[in-house]
C-alpha cells in the first residue's frame, strides 16, 4: 500500500502509529466474547421477515477500479458511496492545486483515507502536513481546517462524515455554494473538539505494512468515539489485520454478526478481504474496495489472498455486535 513515493511530513504531536500484529480473529467487538471483557447472553433479537434492501447509493461492494473507470479523464469528480442514517461517506477526486476553503463540523468528527495522490492538510492548532496513500486523517467537531492537492497529479480520498453533519465556515471565509441553501451570518459556541490519546491527527498505515510502527494507546483503532463510550455522537473505526494462511476454515453455517440500529462498512487498507453478506454471492474485495451490510443483515468477512490484509470496520455504537445463538432455539 506504499505509494513509493518520498513523503515530507511534519510529525504532529499526537500522530502516533500503529502497532499491529497478524491478528487471528477480529478484534474491539468484531468477534464473539470481545468488548472490553463484557461477556454475552442469549436475546431474541428482531429481524424483517424479507431482508434488508441495498438502497441506492448503497451495494455491497464498491470496486475502486470501476470508480476510476467511470471517471475516466476527470480531475475533479465525487462519488457517494454511503448515505444513511448513520454515515454519509464519499470518493472525492481533486486536481492538482485545488484547495477546499476553510471549513469545519459543528457537532461531529470527520475522517479521510486517502487513497492516491498528495494532499496537504491544515487543521487549526496543528502544523501542516502532507498525506498520501495510506494516510488516515480525522479532525475533531468545530476545529477549522483546509485541504489541498500538492503535486502533479489529482488526489483521491475517501471521506467519511456522519449523517446529516453539515458543514460550516468561518466568518472570513466564503461557503461553497449548495444547491438549496443558502448561508446566513451567525455565531456558535467557541467550544472546540480536541485530540487524545485514543484520536490522533493522522496514521501513516504504510509504517505497520513496512514493520516499523511506533506505538498508541488503541492500537487497532483509528477512530474511538463509541455513541455509548462517553464521547460524542461519532463512531467507530477499527484497523483489522489478519494472515489468511492462519485463519481456521470457513463453515457453511457462520453467519457472522448484525447490527441492530445502523449499518457496517468497510475500507479495504491492504490486500484482499472476502465478504459474506445476507444473501448476496460470497465476494472478494481488493485494496481501495469498499463494502456495505446495511443494518440488520448478517454478515461475515474473513481475510483473503495470499498476504496480509487489513480493513477499516465502520460502525456506528460500541458493542452493537448480534451474533448467531450458541445453544438452544436459533429462531
Amino acid at each position: 500500500m506504499r505509494s513509493g513515493k518520498p513523503m515530507t511530513l511534519v510529525i504532529l504531536g499526537l500522530g502516533l502509529f500503529l502497532t499491529l500484529p497478524a491478528q487471528q480473529a477480529d478484534v474491539h467487538g468484531q468477534q464473539r466474547g470481545a468488548g472490553g471483557g463484557r461477556g454475552q447472553m442469549e436475546v431474541w433479537a428482531p429481524l424483517p421477515e424479507k431482508a434488508s434492501p441495498f438502497v441506492p447509493p448503497h451495494k455491497p461492494l464498491t470496486k475502486i477500479a470501476a470508480l476510476l473507470a467511470k471517471h475516466k479523464g476527470e480531475q475533479n469528480w465525487t462519488d457517494t458511496i454511503v448515505n444513511d442514517n448513520l454515515f454519509h461517506g464519499d470518493y472525492i477526486s481533486m486536481a492538482p492545486g485545488a484547495k477546499t476553503p476553510r471549513r469545519f463540523h459543528q457537532d461531529n468528527r470527520a475522517f479521510w483515507i486517502v487513497q492516491d495522490g498528495q494532499i496537504r492538510f491544515t487543521i487549526e492548532g496543528q502544523e501542516p502536513f502532507v498525506a498520501s496513500k495510506g494516510f488516515l486523517v480525522q479532525v475533531p467537531k468545530r476545529l477549522v481546517y483546509s485541504m489541498e492537492t500538492v503535486g502533479d497529479k489529482p488526489s483521491l480520498r475517501f471521506e467519511v462524515t456522519m449523517a446529516n453533519s453539515n458543514t460550516m465556515y468561518p466568518i472570513d471565509e466564503t461557503p461553497t455554494p449548495m444547491p438549496g441553501v443558502k448561508f446566513e451570518r451567525a455565531s456558535v459556541a467557541t467550544a472546540k473538539g480536541a485530540y487524545d490519546d485514543a484520536n490522533v491527527p493522522f496514521i501513516d498505515y504504510n509504517q505497520t505494512i513496512a514493520g516499523h510502527p511506533k506505538p498508541k494507546k488503541n492500537q487497532d483503532q483509528f477512530v474511538g468515539d463509541a455513541h455509548d463510550g462517553g464521547y460524542v455522537n461519532v463512531g467507530i473505526a477499527n484497523i483489522i489485520r489478519g494472515d489468511p494462511r492462519t485463519q481456521p476454515p470457513a463453515r457453511d453455517d457462520d453467519l457472522g454478526h448484525f447490527h441492530l440500529t445502523g449499518p457496517e462498512f468497510w475500507f479495504i487498507l491492504e490486500g484482499q478481504m472476502e465478504f459474506k453478506i445476507g444473501s448476496v454471492p460470497i465476494f472478494v474485495a481488493d485494496q481501495g474496495d469498499i463494502a456495505y451490510a446495511p443494518a440488520q443483515t448478517w454478515h461475515r468477512v474473513r481475510f483473503a489472498g495470499n498476504g496480509m490484509a487489513t480493513r477499516l470496520a465502520i460502525v456506528s455504537y460500541a458493542n452493537s455486535h448480534v451474533y448467531q445463538a450458541t445453544r438452544g432455539r436459533s429462531n
